[in-house]
């Protein structure tokens, strides 16, 4: 457990005796331990692990115990709480751990499972659960429907509340977050699973207790099985796509200090239009990735031109102005992008044919470009800049409404002035995107109507510039 925060370990040690502690006490007398549901339904957890750790399937093919959570609620309900402790903990001591420190993470996982295992298993028990499963005697011989949900449902929510619980208690002691932030989130996310993972759990409970044995539980096992690992895919799928991006991202960042923050930004305002547009999800996700990556195409423009100091010559605004073209070329081949690829060509063209690079005009210009030309346009505004001050956001947004119909779609511009009615602009808590020295910043309204101070000097041609690039901002206020 080295490199593990003291207040890691000592949380981990405390959920170990806990654990341990869970375990200890003897069933109610007169009840028998049932080992062999106990055996098999600890075996079948350790098998759910082992694909994780064969060579043969590699990373893309666990489905843990931690994750596959039907199982654990079906001990929950089959097994007296000291035994339905045990049932998570070889499983989750054999699993795959990607990063380290590996050792501490499994005995983490082990105890945690555990405790949220038995308090499940003890709500479960206490409002009667185990006598409306069937298989017993006489009226105990059938299932008690719907009374079995209830306490099945009780076990789900009272898993789910302890299994945050530590969740949010481990990273507020291993990665130091804030109370707030350590929790946030974390049961609004996972109680909707844990439901759904309960009522499988049930249906295994009922046809293992039933005439037909532990045979029949895989009726409902194996199918949830392929269910979580397929929904593991899917999440490791959008990581993959988060990592790259990410990287390039990064990529750009370092190539240009002028405009670091800037794209996250971007991405954020663009996402705010598109829901105020009423955009499906799918479409808020591929502007939300155009935003983000609209200048990625900047990293086929040599740096000395990026970073050059005074104005630039017409030979290197001509290179300037390719970099809508590189950035498309540099995601072609990202099938995920979808219609992101053309926000990042068309991103610079005004609606009046006067933009780049190919001076499209009106709705020839992709909805989606014309989404990230405001976003891009306003966060450009309103960002500071070592060489100039940030404009506050109502100024931003006058100067906007001035230009649209000649160089922005009035649409997106009301979507973005609606939102930031409602919203307000998070973003302009990081007002610095230049890593050298800086000016001050005065404090900005966060409401599109706040009154502010009064904007700069009038800027190029039809009144904006919206390139973000620290070398095309030809404003009087920059180039003097």
């Amino acid at each position: 457990m080295r490199g593990t925060p003291g207040a890691a370990r000592a949380l981990i040690l405390a959920a170990v005796l806990c654990a341990a502690l869970c375990a200890l006490p003897a069933p109610a007398p007169g009840a028998a331990v049932p080992w062999q549901t106990l055996g098999l339904l600890t075996a079948l957890c350790l098998v759910c692990e082992l694909p994780g750790r064969c060579p043969f399937f590699g990373s893309s093919v666990p489905v843990s115990a931690g994750s596959f959570l039907p199982l654990l609620l079906a001990a929950a309900f089959l097994l007296p709480p000291p035994a339905a402790v045990l049932v998570a903990v070889p499983g989750s001591l054999a699993g795959r751990v990607e990063k380290p420190p590996v050792a501490a993470r499994r005995i983490w996982r082990a105890a945690q499972l555990a405790v949220t295992v038995w308090a499940a298993s003890s709500v479960h028990t206490a409002l009667g659960g185990p006598a409306t499963l069937g298989g017993g005697e006489g009226p105990q011989s059938v299932p008690g429907f719907p009374y079995a949900l209830l306490p099945a449902c009780a076990a789900a929510l009272v898993f789910s509340l302890v299994l945050t619980a530590l969740d949010g208690g481990i990273l507020m002691a291993a990665e130091r977050l804030p109370f707030r932030r350590a929790w946030r989130g974390l049961l609004s996310r996972s109680l909707g699973p844990h439901l759904v993972h309960a009522l499988a759990g049930l249906m295994m409970a009922v046809l293992w207790r039933s005439s037909y044995g532990p045979p029949a539980a895989l009726v409902v096992l194996l199918p949830m099985y392929i269910s979580c690992w397929v929904f593991a895919q899917y999440h490791r799928e959008h990581a993959a796509h988060r990592a790259t991006i990410r990287a390039l991202v990064q990529a750009v960042d370092i190539k240009d200090k002028y405009t670091r923050g800037h794209s996250e930004r971007v991405g954020l305002a663009s996402v705010m239009i598109a829901r105020e547009l009423g955009m499906e999800a799918s479409r808020i996700e591929a502007l939300r990735f155009a935003g983000i990556l609209h200048d990625v195409g900047k990293l086929g423009v040599p740096t000395r031109v990026l970073r050059k100091d005074g104005p630039l010559t017409p030979e290197e605004r001509r290179v300037i102005e390719l970099h809508p073209e590189y950035g498309h070329e540099i995601v072609r081949g990202i099938g995920f992008l979808d219609e992101a690829r053309a926000a990042i060509l068309h991103h610079h063209e005004r609606l009046d044919g006067s933009g780049y690079p190919y001076g499209l005009s009106g709705g020839r210009i992709p909805e989606s470009a014309r989404v990230v030309a405001v976003a891009d346009a306003f966060d450009a505004m309103t960002s500071t800049r070592s060489y100039r001050r940030g404009r506050p956001v109502p100024a931003a947004v006058a100067e906007l409404r001035r230009c649209a119909g000649s160089q922005f779609d009035p649409r997106m511009v009301g979507a973005l002035t609606r939102a930031l009615d409602r919203h307000g602009w998070s973003g302009a808590a990081t007002t610095v995107t230049a890593d050298e020295q800086t000016v001050p910043v005065p404090r900005q309204g966060a409401r599109a109507g706040r009154d502010g101070p009064q904007a700069g000097p009038a800027m190029t041609r039809a009144g904006l510039d919206t390139s973000p690039d620290r070398s095309l901002d030809a404003s009087p206020d920059r180039s003097g």
